[in-house]
């Protein structure tokens, strides 16, 4: 059965995915509408840097992060000049270090939905007299939403399931920052198997949940479409 330590672990866990995807959707929005629209020779490095997530070793990135956020690094100076500390091995550190880990799997459904739209429709909406802006939150932004539903599930699942990143910038402190990934590595590496087990357990039927939401959302978005 699951003991305090593993309730408390998801309810963390629980809390930075909820945070990550809100901020993620935030951000990833209007940075993959510039993507899609943009015609700028910035478009393929900053297209780079986003991917990057997906191909660097989640320790390369963790490590660059937590050196980034320690007290020799230009954040943590930042910080401690602020008074605020150091962000490394906080809940704040491993938000930030999950939202830049999530990233690409925010910003490419979104770019993805608002490529498929095409010219017409705001075209038709600029023929209405419509600002760019009432055309981003009129038409765009509804005929988007399978891509920003996808983008939402696929952050939110990806930040459940992260450990390379959170171990190297949170390390695994109960109640701070010990997730349900290291909470799992700490009972393995203790030969705790039965608690691992509940735990992994958990995580299987959840990862088989998200991928069959995302089955749904597009046998429904393909349906929509015709």
């Amino acid at each position: 059965m699951l003991d305090t330590d593993a309730w408390q672990a998801i309810w963390l866990t629980l809390e930075l995915a909820t945070l990550t995807t809100l901020l993620l959707l935030i951000i990833a929005t209007p940075l993959a509408w510039w993507l899609s629209q943009t015609r700028s020779r910035w478009r393929a490095p900053i297209s780079a840097v986003v991917t990057l997530p997906l191909v660097l070793p989640p320790t390369v990135l963790g490590f660059y992060l937590l050196v980034l956020m320690g007290p020799q690094g230009p954040l943590g100076q930042l910080t401690l000049a602020l008074g605020w500390g150091t962000l490394s091995f906080t809940f704040t550190g491993l938000l930030i270090g999950s939202i830049l880990f999530s990233l690409p799997f925010a910003v490419q459904p979104i770019q993805h939905a608002f490529e498929s739209i095409g010219a017409r429709p705001l075209e038709a909406a600029a023929t209405l007299r419509a600002s760019p802006l009432d055309a981003f939150f009129s038409v765009a932004l509804p005929l988007a939403r399978p891509g920003l539903l996808t983008a939402a599930i696929l952050s939110f699942a990806h930040t459940v399931g992260e450990f390379g990143v959170v171990l190297m910038i949170g390390g695994n402190i109960p109640g701070k920052t010990r997730v349900v990934s290291t909470q799992i590595y700490g009972h393995v590496e203790a030969m705790e198997y039965a608690q691992a087990h509940w735990l992994a357990g958990g995580m299987v039927v959840f990862s088989f949940l998200v991928l069959l939401c995302l089955s749904l959302l597009k046998r429904n978005g393909a349906s929509v479409m015709r």
